[in-house]
């Protein structure tokens, strides 16, 4: 067995050895050390990244085949941690309000995002499922966070119940697989099925299809999608934003390294599977929103159907296409991130606003947030020349040149049927009856909307950095 290269984790080493100096300063200070061990976290989740993106360029295996470090990772997990830092920066000033201004609850964040990485750079079966549970026990805990609410509570037993029940269906999965192939590892998986080894028989054909119900259920994909709109409205909203961006992201990673490296031979077996639940997430996200009251219920919907879209992409098999899925992951985070800072900065004198009426007057109390989520809310919907426009664009592109037509086509009439939500919010705030006034925005929120909607708004004049990026991380998974 050859001796591991812990030079080639450095990002993850030092976020685990950050996470337990933190639990340190937070047992000995108590909650009186929020603040400090917060910025403190954001700190190491940007040395992390500065890690990531100093190790960024050549790929390297290690720990035994368990690990791989490469440039398509490093792309997935700068988004990961610039996400989860944003998300902690953005619940300071709510927690601290709401009286759950706890030590432990950034350091939760960070154990999420340890696993994440984790799991953007499994290079095997046992590897994918160690940093899912540790990400998914940490966001379980998160959840329930708010101990004092039944509905954070009920959504977080959802959230446990569910996702203990997708961890179980994914080993299924990976035990068949490993059974029918007599590996975990990628790289012997992709030599099997590249040279012909093994042919594709219907128990590992069964296997494929539970790992793909384990997976679905991290980024809330239809038909797994069934815990997403509970646990967006009854946890804490600024656990909401960090549901919304970070774990889609890494899920979105593991399908891509998942799908195209070991398991790229076998697309005609996946790819109509990952088209079925592509267009249901799609549809459903379209019309089931329409209805909705409660803006982080919508939200909810509205990441299943981003989910939809994405996994286009994924069923396009090609490099294109998961360049495609890169290039809208990335816009999709920033809109989120931009989206829930105006939603944690919507409060009346009695407290938050998250029923879609109670925006009525939005624009004359608050008009430059009432301008920054109106763009916001024109790129969700794909409207042009917005940045969200431009990551679908890339999508539909990839999956007519993959010669999936009908796809593409399905993705823009649910497009046309999305924006309607959204436009309808942007009509509530400009054109309904003024309601109570609304609070002033602090600043730390103030200037992470205001960033965000700059991004989304001159994306069409700089996309180069993002797109070349992208197609350098894109290309890797292909090499």
């Amino acid at each position: 067995m050859d001796m591991p290269d812990f030079s080639i984790a450095l990002p993850e080493i030092f976020i685990a050895c950050a996470v337990m100096a933190l639990l340190m300063i937070g047992a000995f200070r108590g909650n009186k050390s929020t603040s400090l061990v917060s910025w403190l976290s954001v700190v190491s989740l940007i040395i992390a990244g500065l890690l990531v993106q100093y190790e960024a360029g050549e790929t390297f295996v290690t720990f035994s085949g368990l690990y791989r470090d490469d440039a398509f990772g490093a792309f997935m997990k700068i988004l990961c941690l610039g996400a989860s830092a944003l998300a902690i920066i953005m619940s300071m000033e709510f927690n601290r309000r709401e009286k759950l201004a706890r030590f432990e609850f950034p350091i939760l964040i960070v154990i999420a995002t340890l696993g994440m990485m984790v799991m953007i750079s499994a290079n095997d079966l046992m590897s994918l499922y160690l940093g899912i549970e540790l990400m998914s026990l940490s966001l379980y805990i998160t959840a329930a966070f708010r101990r004092d609410s039944e509905r954070s509570t009920e959504a977080g037993l959802k959230y446990f119940v569910l996702g203990a029940l997708a961890s179980g269906m994914l080993l299924y999965g990976c035990s068949l697989i490993y059974g029918f192939t007599g590996t975990t590892n990628f790289d012997v998986l992709s030599q099997i099925f590249t040279t012909g080894e093994a042919t594709p028989g219907i128990g590992l054909i069964i296997g494929l299809v539970f790992l793909i119900a384990g997976l679905a259920f991290k980024v809330s994909a239809v038909p797994f999608h069934m815990w997403t709109p509970d646990v967006y409205e009854g946890v804490p909203t600024p656990v909401t934003a960090f549901f919304a961006a970070a774990p889609k992201v890494a899920g979105m990673a593991l399908f891509l390294r998942v799908f195209i490296e070991p398991f790229g031979a076998l697309v005609d077996q996946w790819q109509q599977i990952i088209i079925f639940i592509s267009i249901a997430s799609m549809i459903l996200g379209a019309f089931a929103a329409i209805t909705q009251k409660n803006i982080k219920r919508l939200m909810a919907y509205s990441s299943i159907g981003h989910i939809g879209y994405a996994l286009v992409g994924l069923a396009a098999g090609t490099e294109e296409g998961v360049f495609a899925v890169l290039v809208y992951m990335s816009i999709y985070v920033v809109m989120n991130i931009g989206a829930f800072a105006c939603i944690l900065a919507m409060r009346q004198r009695d407290g938050m606003v998250e029923d879609i009426s109670e925006l009525a007057g939005l624009s004359k109390s608050q008009p430059w947030m009432a301008f920054l989520l109106m763009i916001f809310m024109f790129s969700l919907a794909g409207i042009p020349p917005l940045a969200g426009f431009f990551g679908k664009f890339y999508i539909f592109v990839a999956a007519i040149n993959a010669g999936l037509i009908p796809l593409a086509v399905i993705g823009l009439v649910t497009s046309v049927v999305g924006a309607f939500y959204y436009i309808r919010i942007v009509k509530i705030m400009y054109f309904d009856d003024a309601g109570e006034g609304f609070v002033p925005v602090g600043r730390t929120l103030s200037i992470i909307m205001t960033v965000s909607g700059i991004f989304v708004a001159f994306f069409v004049l700089f996309p180069s950095p993002l797109l070349d990026s992208a197609k350098a991380a894109a290309a890797v998974l292909f090499s």
